[in-house]
């Protein structure tokens, strides 16, 4: 709730203050986790019968796991890291509006050395390399190994398929942009309506403004948060879209484990795939775009030409090579995530320094993408993770769109009529599907066995590769 009032509600001026109460909280935490008597508690549990009750036997393996990364890290590195993540972050905000590197470099040197530290001592404790106790931090049981293979493959497939799509768009008329201004309250009421269909309760949620578009909060007390543009309503739209998958997924989790770790999210590739079921797979589908023109029609007023569906589709599933990972479409965002998977890789194995960071990003960049950034803003100073301590992210984002076309593929095979049903803006049955398949399931499952469970099969990066086909190529 901190992090939340501190993107969406708290003076500027505030910022100092709250990275010290960060780090205290941090702090109190850790002491918690790693206090005599919970490892006590946690060793009588272990020691007596085996729980035959599938949920508890797996709550107990977790908070073993959550006890085993808490005591790898000393109570002073935690807080350090809590510290250093806090006044990194603020430097790089200044560094970003200013395209200027040099500013943050040395506050990033910190937080890199910090994170070395942990890796460093988390490895030993799970058993795994540095940088996969990192990615164990977001998605447990998922390592680089894991993840090398696909990657490598995608930038096959997206060697091939880019060019292709672009030929492909070259040969159909330009789409025709709404035009504005949109009123801020109007796009406001939109977004909320748009939500609620889709499935989110206002009771248990917010909707603010903040900065950069985010979900945080708690089961039962989310807070979502977009921004707004009077010129172009799409991006806080799908912003909120993208966000209550985020949401759905929270507040879908099972009640009776609410606040336990096998209660949680299965992490952070799974909730990733939550989000983009919702936005990119079933609200940019051809059916659920039928029935949103419409309503945008009816909302902003004005020509109804740009609100055609088709329009709506080439508007909204337009491939083109960019800089902004954020901005990205879903064909070339995981070029993006693949070149932050390599780099950070690097930055942590001690085989890139941070000084050369900016020159390394510019150049993996042109071989994954064909462009070089103008400045650093529009290249390793555009998202906050590591300068707010955040290293072994990046792979979630798109693990979790490659999930999310293979949790729809079998979504679409399991449910009569669901592409009917979003012709309706009626979100319903693929809610239910990911109540009983997902949401339901918490951490019970790891990320392959849950997709496992939910789609016969662990990952499949060509399902993804056959819905990108389908949607751009066909």
């Amino acid at each position: 709730m901190l992090g939340w009032d501190a993107a969406a509600m708290m003076p500027p001026g505030g910022a100092a203050v709250r990275g010290d109460q960060m780090a205290v909280l941090a702090g109190l935490s850790h002491g918690m986790l790693v206090a005599s008597e919970a490892a006590e508690e946690l060793d009588g549990a272990e020691a007596a019968p085996v729980d035959a009750n599938p949920w508890r036997a797996e709550n107990l393996r977790l908070m073993r796991h959550a006890h085993t990364r808490a005591t790898a890290l000393p109570v002073d590195l935690v807080e350090a890291q809590a510290r250093a993540n806090s006044a990194c972050e603020k430097v790089w905000r200044e560094a970003r509006r200013s395209a200027d590197f040099s500013l943050v470099r040395s506050h990033l040197a910190e937080v890199l050395r910090l994170v070395r530290e942990q890796a460093s001592a988390l490895a030993p404790a799970l058993g795994l390399s540095p940088y996969d106790a990192l990615m164990d931090g977001y998605q447990r049981g998922i390592g680089a190994a894991d993840v090398v293979p696909v990657f490598a493959n995608y930038e096959v497939f997206l060697r091939a398929a880019l060019p292709r799509v672009e030929e492909i768009q070259t040969r159909r008329p330009a789409p025709v942009r709404p035009q504005g201004p949109f009123p801020l309250e109007q796009q406001e009421k939109l977004c909320r309506m748009l939500s609620e269909r889709v499935g989110l309760d206002y009771s248990h949620a917010r909707l603010d403004r903040s900065a950069h578009p985010f979900c945080g909060g708690t089961q039962t007390d989310i807070r979502i948060t977009t921004r707004y543009q009077e010129g172009d309503f799409a991006q806080a739209l799908l912003g909120v879209l993208h966000e209550t998958g985020h949401a759905l997924y929270e507040r879908g989790l099972p009640d009776a484990f609410c606040r336990q770790p096998v209660g949680d999210a299965a992490g952070m590739a799974v909730h990733e795939s939550q989000s983009l079921i919702i936005e990119m797979q079933s609200c940019r589908s051809d059916a659920y775009l039928s029935w949103l023109g419409p309503q945008l029609q009816a909302s902003f007023g004005g020509d109804p030409a740009p609100y055609a569906p088709q329009n709506l589709a080439w508007l909204w599933r337009h491939v083109e090579r960019g800089f902004i990972r954020v901005d990205a479409d879903e064909m070339t965002y995981p070029a993006h995530v693949i070149l932050r998977f390599r780099l950070e890789q690097a930055l942590i194995g001690g085989d890139l320094s941070v000084a050369d960071l900016p020159g390394a990003w510019n150049e993996g960049f042109y071989a994954l993408l064909g462009l070089t950034p103008p400045d650093d803003a529009q290249g390793c100073l555009q998202d906050i993770h590591w300068y707010d301590g955040g290293f072994g992210y990046f792979p979630s984002y798109t693990l979790g769109a490659m999930a999310a076309a293979q949790l729809m593929a079998a979504a679409r095979r399991a449910v009569p009529g669901l592409d009917q049903a979003l012709g309706q803006g009626d979100h319903s049955l693929l809610l239910g599907w990911l109540r009983a398949k997902v949401h339901g399931v918490g951490s019970l499952l790891g990320f392959n066995d849950l997709l496992r469970a939910a789609t016969g099969k662990p990952l499949d990066p060509n399902d993804f590769e056959a819905h990108l086909t389908a949607r751009y190529m066909s």
